[in-house]
């Protein structure tokens, strides 16, 4: 997915509590969305079993979406030539805090 549509979603959840990003990401129609759910998830997850934190005292401190390596494909044009396409991919990285 490209970095500039997980963006969008990213900007809505920064600076929020952990747990209400979690229910703003729910409500968002987006693919998007979906993916940075699993992310925040996960570091949730990483904060409560590698350094003992509770979930209900984290705040999303920083989140972004990186560019990442694109794939580079080509499609038939008029004439015998080639058009190209761009599949965009990101790193979605979300960074926790309990102050």
């Amino acid at each position: 997915m490209s970095p500039q549509k997980v963006r969008e979603v990213v900007r809505q959840i920064q600076g929020l509590p952990a747990l209400k990003a979690k229910h703003v990401l729910a409500v968002i129609p987006r693919k998007s969305a979906r993916a940075v759910a699993k992310t925040l998830d996960s570091a949730i997850a990483n904060a409560e079993n590698n350094n003992g934190l509770k979930a209900e005292n984290l705040i999303v401190k920083e989140a972004l979406a990186l560019t990442a390596s694109r794939l580079k494909r080509f499609t038939p044009k008029a004439r015998g030539s080639a058009g190209p396409i761009i599949k965009r991919n990101s790193h979605i990285k979300i960074i926790l805090s309990d102050q």
